[in-house]
């Protein structure tokens, strides 16, 4: 239901933004070459709205409606068991983990590891 919905909210933006280019301005009459509003005076008011302008006023009209029924149905929708942040992190495999060979991982002694040099003026293996 919300995905129709959401399909005829964005066509009406649409639909509205097209009949709005479509429509000339006010100062686009004849009269628009004596001044910007003197087109009004000269050759009279605008008559009766034209056609574009009633299906511009009747999409904003559906586009207005659309949204605020988005707006209640995304209100009244569960959306607690879509936080992905709650979700319980899963256990990391041991096969995920490399190893070298078959020999299980050992944390090397104090015997493994190698002598660091000696400073200067002291004697060779005496730390």
């Amino acid at each position: 239901m919300i995905q129709v919905l959401t399909v005829f909210h964005v066509l009406f933006a649409l639909l509205i933004i097209g009949t709005v280019l479509l429509q000339q301005g006010r100062g686009a009459d004849a009269g628009a070459g004596f001044g910007g509003g003197a087109s009004n005076t000269v050759f009279g008011a605008r008559g009766t709205a034209s056609f574009l302008s009633r299906s511009t006023a009747i999409l904003a009209a559906l586009f207005f409606s659309t949204s605020i029924l988005l707006a209640y149905l995304g209100a009244r929708q569960d959306n607690k068991g879509h936080n992905i942040l709650e979700a319980p992190a899963t256990e990391q495999l041991k096969s995920d983990i490399p190893q070298q060979g078959n020999a299980p991982a050992v944390a090397p002694t104090k015997s493994d590891l190698p002598e660091p040099p000696s400073a200067p003026g002291q004697p060779e293996g005496k730390n």
